[in-house]
C-alpha cells in the first residue's frame, strides 16, 4: 500500500485511482495471471477492460477522447497493476508510453484522429520499434532505412524485442528509420534519424515469431522484419530528421512509469512475503518472528518506500514542466534493483514454495530481471546520472 507521506502527495482523484486499480488487479488480473502465463498469452479481454476502464486514456486530453489526467496517474495505475502481473503493466506502461505518445506528441491532426481514438479506447495496441541487433542504447547504429520514392517512403530493415507489435489488436508500429546523412555541430556525418508509422498488415512488414523469453510471457514481444515496405510519406511522424531527438522524450517519459512497474512488482514481492510470513510456522513459531526474517522484510520495505518516492518525484517534476531526465534515471536505477532484491528475497522466505511457477513471487522472480535491461539499461542510467553530475568519462 501508499505509504500516508506519500498517499499526502496525491489528490484525492489519484488516490482514488490506485484504490480502484488495485482492487481491478486483484480481482480480475491476480486469479488469471497463472493461466495465461502458462499459456503465453496475452489476454485481449483483460486489455479491453482495462480499455473501459479508461486506463489507457489516462494522461491525454478529453479532446482525443482521454481521460484528462496526467503522468502520475498513469504511473499509479502501472504500479498497482505491476503487483499481480507485470507483463499486464508493461502492456498498459508501453502502449501508452511508446505506443501512443509519440503520435500524441508529435503527430499531425490527421493521424491523431486516424489513430488515437482507438489506441487510448483501449481497443488497439500500437508499438514503438527503435531496437536492433546493434542499435538499442546506441541508436546512432541504426541500419534499418527509410527512402522517398515519389510520394511514398520505402523502408527495409529488422527490429527486435517490440513489444505489442504481434497481438491480434495491433494497429500501427513507429519505426525508427535512417532517412540520409546530417552534418553535426563539429563538422562530422551522421545518420538523420526520422520516424515513420507503419500500419500492421502492410505489405513487407513481418512479425516474427514470438521469443522465448525468461520471464515477461504474457507480454507480447516480436522480432519484426521489413522488406521493401511502403507507406505513404504522410505517415512521417513530426519532422524528417528529428526522430532520435523525439525518442529521446519518448524514453525519458518512458522510464518513469518504468520504475513505477518496477516500484509494484516490488511492492507484491513485500506483501506476499510478508503475509507468508505472517502464516507459516516453524518450531511452533511464525517465521516472521524469527529476526532475520524480519530485518529481510523491513529492507525490503525500504526498497519499495525509496522506489516509490523515486519515480514519484520525477513524476511531479515531468507534471510541472520542469526538467526531470536524471531524475528519471535515478528512478529507474533505483526501483529496477529494488524489485529484483526483493523478489530474490521473497522467493528465498517462501523456500521450497517460492521455486513453484504458480506462485507469484516466483513469477516476478523471473519478471524481474528485465527490469534492469529494458527501456535502458542499469549502466545507461548510470552514464546519464554521471553526466548530470558533470562528469563525461
Amino acid at each position: 500500500m501508499i505509504h500516508e507521506t506519500q498517499a499526502s502527495m496525491l489528490t484525492d482523484e489519484q488516490r482514488k485511482l490506485s484504490q480502484v486499480v488495485r482492487e481491478f488487479a486483484d480481482q480480475v488480473v491476480a486469479p488469471a495471471a497463472y493461466q495465461y502465463d502458462t499459456e503465453r498469452r496475452l489476454p485481449i479481454e483483460i486489455i479491453h477492460q482495462m480499455g473501459e476502464m479508461g486506463l489507457f486514456g489516462l494522461p491525454f486530453p478529453v479532446e482525443v477522447g482521454g481521460q484528462g489526467q496526467d503522468y502520475v496517474s498513469l504511473c499509479l495505475a502501472v504500479e498497482a497493476l505491476a503487483r499481480v502481473d507485470q507483463s499486464i503493466a508493461v502492456t498498459l506502461e508501453a502502449g501508452v508510453g511508446l505506443g501512443m505518445m509519440p503520435i500524441f506528441r508529435h503527430g499531425t491532426e490527421e493521424q491523431k484522429q486516424t489513430w488515437l481514438p482507438d489506441l487510448v479506447a483501449g481497443k488497439k495496441l500500437a508499438a514503438f520499434g527503435l531496437t536492433e541487433a546493434e542499435a538499442g542504447s546506441d541508436a546512432g547504429a541504426t541500419k534499418t532505412t527509410a527512402r522517398l520514392e515519389g510520394d511514398d517512403w520505402v523502408i527495409d530493415g529488422s527490429k527486435q524485442f517490440i513489444t505489442n507489435s504481434g497481438t491480434p489488436i495491433t494497429s500501427v508500429v513507429t519505426i525508427t528509420a535512417v532517412t540520409g546523412q546530417r552534418q553535426t555541430q563539429d563538422g562530422r556525418t551522421a545518420p538523420e534519424l526520422s520516424s515513420i508509422l507503419v500500419p500492421s498488415g502492410t505489405p513487407g512488414l513481418t512479425v516474427g515469431p514470438s521469443y522465448d523469453k525468461v520471464g515477461w510471457h504474457t507480454s507480447d514481444t516480436h522480432p519484426l522484419t521489413l522488406e521493401n515496405v511502403r507507406v505513404p510519406a504522410s505517415n512521417l511522424l513530426g519532422e524528417r530528421g528529428r526522430g532520435y531527438a523525439n525518442f529521446l522524450r519518448v524514453l525519458d517519459e518512458g522510464r518513469i512509469a518504468f520504475a513505477a512497474l518496477a516500484t509494484g512488482a516490488a511492492q507484491g514481492c513485500l506483501e506476499e512475503a510478508l503475509r507468508y510470513a505472517n502464516e507459516r510456522r516453524v518450531f511452533g513459531r511464525t517465521i516472521g518472528s524469527n529476526q532475520h526474517v524480519a530485518f529481510t522484510l523491513a529492507r525490503m520495505q525500504a526498497r519499495v518506500h525509496s522506489a516509490r518516492l523515486c519515480w514519484l518525484d520525477a513524476a511531479l517534476k515531468q507534471v510541472h514542466g520542469k526538467p526531470f531526465k536524471a531524475e528519471a534515471s535515478v528512478a529507474k536505477l533505483v526501483s529496477s534493483e529494488a524489485a529484483m532484491a526483493n523478489a530474490r528475497d521473497a522467493s528465498h522466505i517462501f523456500g521450497g514454495y517460492g521455486f513453484l511457477n504458480e506462485n507469484p513471487v516466483a513469477r516476478h522472480y523471473r519478471d524481474s530481471k528485465v527490469l534492469e535491461v529494458g527501456e535502458g539499461t542499469t549502466e545507461v542510467q548510470l552514464m546519464i546520472i554521471a553526466r548530470d553530475l558533470g562528469l563525461t568519462a
